[in-house]
């Protein structure tokens, strides 16, 4: 199965409100990064154990452990979560940048260090979130 299939499959599983929504995001995500890998993590780790929700990746970043080792990952994340929607900025170096750049004028939404969480799209400023996506896409290395 292809990763696209992957995703496909995740969305089409969601309750309506939230497969509708997953659906928009994806949509823009790929117009934000058409060339942008796509990543699908599936929430288990290497036992078959959930350790997470699933999540839906885009872009493609690399990460320095102090041992010296790097890992690849998304830049860019969505996933489903009990109460609604989160989307992740990963790699940004000042935790409390998305909160305080666009968390009093984004609507309805949780914001902490890397993440945005929302109950629906209809509650935020779609176009303060894909502004905090794309400010985040360009603060990474």
């Amino acid at each position: 199965m292809t990763i696209q299939d992957q995703i496909n499959e995740y969305i089409a599983s969601q309750p309506a409100s939230k497969r509708s929504d997953l659906q928009e995001l994806h949509r823009r995500m790929l117009e934000i990064l058409p060339a942008g890998k796509l990543w699908f993590l599936d929430g288990k780790n290497e036992d078959g154990k959930v350790v997470s929700n699933p999540n839906i990746g885009y872009g493609n970043r690399t990460i320095q452990y102090a041992n010296g080792k790097t890992k690849e990952f998304y830049q860019i994340g969505i996933s489903a979560n009990t109460t609604g929607i989160s989307v992740y900025v990963l790699g940004l170096e000042d935790k409390t940048w998305l909160a305080k750049t666009f968390g009093k004028t984004l609507g309805k939404a949780s914001v902490t260090g890397y993440c945005i969480k929302f109950k629906s799209l209809k509650e935020i400023d779609v176009a303060v979130l894909e502004a905090a996506i794309r400010s985040g896409l360009e603060g990474i290395d």
